[in-house]
């Protein structure tokens, strides 16, 4: 909703929506609303829309930030003309397969990968990378459905859970290891015109693979470095290959202990919440507002000049059940004074989440990156889940 808000209050915009729940404030801030039963179906998308504009005319712009709804909203641009980005190139950002064979042609580093549609395949691929290796839907998202398979009955028995066939292949991948980082930008006029970066402790698989680690996301202060020079030149270089004229990406990329980088994957659109959130903090601008300006106006609306430092921690607890309790709230309060910016807490009764993002965050700024670190640190250690069962 905070992307819909800044739609709204872009100059001479009426803004429609095609949504699946209508918000909790009677549909504000849209005009007129359509409902429609499943948001990720491409011919419910392409319903919606016709049915809005019977009623209001052609569309100027089609959006939206869920990495699930980028082809489909695609297929709408396609099928009333209307502009931004295209089939193809949401194809080649969402289909992680197509993605990666793009991005090798350019020349970017990428882990090798192949389509497991047969037992056979799986063999072949086991022969040519070892373990070990990453299994995933083609078109995941958000780490589900993500598998590290160490040796090759794990990786046959994935494959056969999966019912794999020629329709309904799974993505194996060579694992890259590394300390896992993201890069942002904003495109305009098919050129990144602003751009930055975040930091995973650790990285997601991982955070999956353990319960009882908790996740953080820090943005540093510092992104001049020579690491980040080349970074910014990878992600540069990705995004353009792929072909985004206007939008935000967010891309993972590994850096390995060899000194080299590799891009994990790349998606044309904002980066998840609290990220997308921090990236407006670090550079004290409006992040919705600097997405809305792209996609609707083909604009950059605000220089990005980094001024702080930011971190997340998700907060999770060990063991399972539902929350029973919170406790280190005040403490940990008390302890980030005017570094907090804002935290989400469970409900108590609420089912435990499985998810690397936990039941919980806290966002914190700071202009000094060592104290960002320091304050997630105090989160982790200070802020408890407790569970029933």
């Amino acid at each position: 909703m905070r992307f819909a808000r800044a739609l709204a209050k872009l100059d001479d915009v009426r803004l429609l929506g095609v949504v699946r729940t209508p918000p909790d404030d009677g549909g504000a801030p849209f005009h007129d609303l359509v409902r429609i039963d499943d948001a990720t179906s491409t011919e419910a998308v392409l319903e919606g829309v016709a049915a809005l504009r019977e009623r209001h005319g052609q569309p100027y712009r089609i959006v939206g930030v869920l990495e699930e709804l980028m082809v489909p909203l695609a297929h709408a641009r396609r099928r009333f003309g209307v502009a931004g980005t295209d089939v193809r190139t949401a194809t080649l950002f969402r289909e992680k397969a197509q993605m990666k064979d793009a991005l090798r042609a350019a020349g970017l580093p990428v882990a090798r990968h192949r389509l497991i549609t047969a037992e056979r395949d799986a063999h072949a691929f086991a022969e040519e990378v070892g373990f070990p290796m990453i299994v995933k839907p083609p078109a995941g998202v958000g780490g589900r459905a993500t598998y590290r398979v160490r040796d090759l009955a794990a990786l046959l028995g994935a494959v056969r859970e999966a019912r794999v066939s020629p329709t309904a292949p799974v993505l194996a991948e060579e694992m890259l290891v590394g300390r896992e980082h993201s890069f942002e930008t904003i495109t305009v006029g098919g050129a990144p015109r602003v751009s930055s970066f975040s930091s995973y402790f650790p990285g997601c698989l991982e955070v999956l693979e353990n319960p009882w680690i908790q996740w953080a996301c820090v943005l540093p202060r510092e992104i001049d470095t020579s690491l980040h020079a080349r970074a910014r030149a990878m992600g540069v270089a990705a995004v353009q290959a792929l072909g985004l004229e206007d939008g935000m990406s967010h891309m993972e990329w590994f850096e390995r202990a060899d000194g080299s980088l590799a891009i994990g994957e790349i998606a044309a659109r904002p980066p998840g919440p609290q990220l997308c959130q921090m990236t407006g903090l670090v550079h004290d601008i409006d992040p919705y507002r600097a997405w809305a300006r792209a996609v609707v106006d083909g604009e950059l609306d605000a220089p990005w000049t980094r001024q702080y430092a930011a971190g997340c921690a998700f907060v999770r607890g060990i063991g399972r059940g539902r929350v029973a309790a919170v406790t280190g709230v005040r403490e940990t309060h008390e302890a980030l004074g005017g570094a907090f910016v804002e935290a989400l807490l469970p409900t108590i009764g609420a089912a435990k989440n499985d998810g690397y993002e936990g039941d919980g965050y806290v966002v914190v700024r700071d202009p000094s990156t060592a104290r960002v670190k320091a304050l997630i640190t105090t989160i982790v250690e200070t802020l408890k889940i407790h569970y029933t069962g």
